[in-house]
């Protein structure tokens, strides 16, 4: 308990040590001191931009009249801020004369005129008009009038990586051994077997400057639907997955695994960057032709087997089998994908067997959003 009050005093300490007494000299000097710097740079902007209308005079860009209606209107500008700033200067310094009379000194908040939005707009005619100062090296201090009328608001940030709700669907089969001849004796329905994918992708440029290779990441989860055909179902045999037929004829007989994907791909992206008055180049993609070519690694998440049809007495049954059926718990496998904007042709094959101890690969083919 002593040593906690003694940390206490010591800070208690430090901070009294650390605040400087204010006195109202002081207060004063700094007031003064910010009416003197705000005067100043008024007069001084106010100087920049006449010499910068003067020489727009001497260009022949503008008028005498025009320039002599800029000037007056600069003028009358800069002499509102100095009477604005200024006159919230004295305020401070009156509640400053009056704390001192009643014997303290109020601590004044810093006016920050340093971020002082010099610009001026003004109106002749049917045209509107703003001055701002440049600080460009070759003509530091040269004013620059613009037509807001004809200026351009343009978005010039670029990202370099840029990010992708990405969703898929399509029919699913399998491949014996790797050849796309044994499609044809497939157990399985193609048109009923489907797949919906469901993920985010980041997509980082390869270059520095804006291109057309792109270097593709990203999550997503998988749910792959088998429908076996002729009345057939999935058994599991000790280590063995078999396709055997089911006693009753059967409604439904489908094979479900979800699995959580770890997707890579690189991307030519075609789209046309696009290029201002000024040749910056803005990169911009998922606007024309796209190709990805890479793979995929994941895991299984769960595998259930439905099964619908109609017992002896004729009741409707709906079966939920929950095993993995001898399933690779990790997959991978190659994918691509070709495309025109948002939208693309998928292709996905597993090179792992879809069971253990079987030559048999999942193939996927459907429809890729990737969306902005």
């Amino acid at each position: 308990m002593k040593r906690i009050l003694l940390i206490l005093v010591l800070f208690s300490t430090t901070i009294a040590l650390s605040q400087e007494k204010k006195t109202f000299e002081k207060e004063v000097s700094k007031i003064s001191k910010r009416i003197e710097y705000i005067t100043k740079t008024q007069k001084d902007s106010l100087k920049l931009k006449v010499i910068s209308i003067d020489k727009k005079l001497e260009k022949g860009e503008i008028t005498k009249e025009t320039a002599d209606n800029f000037k007056k209107e600069v003028a009358a500008y800069h002499a509102r801020r100095i009477e604005k700033l200024v006159g919230e200067q004295e305020k401070l310094l009156q509640l400053l004369v009056q704390d001192k009379t009643n014997g303290k000194i109020a601590s004044t908040e810093e006016v920050d005129t340093t971020k002082d939005n010099d610009e001026s707009t003004f109106t002749i005619g049917n045209k509107t008009f703003r001055f701002t100062l440049n600080g460009d090296n070759d003509n530091e201090n040269e004013n620059v009038i613009h037509n807001n009328s004809k200026k351009k608001n343009f978005n010039r940030r670029s990202r370099r990586t840029t990010s992708q709700f990405v969703f898929a669907m399509g029919v699913n089969n399998v491949l014996e051994y790797g050849q796309i001849e044994s499609l044809n004796d497939s157990d399985y329905k193609l048109w009923q077997s489907h797949f919906y994918e469901v993920g985010w992708t980041w997509k980082s440029r390869m270059n520095k400057n804006p291109g057309i290779f792109y270097f593709k990441y990203g999550v997503s989860f998988l749910w792959n639907n088998l429908r076996l055909d002729n009345n057939k179902y999935h058994v599991k045999n000790g280590d063995m997955t078999e396709i055997q037929t089911f006693p009753n004829p059967l409604d439904e007989s489908r094979l479900r695994h979800v699995q959580m994907n770890f997707p890579v791909h690189f991307e030519w992206d075609l789209s046309k960057n696009k290029t201002y008055s000024d040749n910056y180049i803005k990169d911009r993609t998922n606007k024309s032709v796209r190709f990805g070519v890479g793979g995929f690694v994941g895991f299984k998440l769960g595998t259930r087997q439905y099964l619908e049809y109609k017992d002896i007495n004729g009741v409707d049954v709906k079966e939920v089998q929950k095993d993995n059926y001898n399933m690779n718990t990790i997959n991978y496998g190659l994918s691509t994908y070709l495309g025109y904007r948002s939208t693309s042709l998928y292709v996905k094959y597993d090179l792992n067997p879809l069971f253990k101890n079987t030559e048999t690969r999942n193939i996927s083919i459907g429809i890729r959003l990737d969306l902005n």
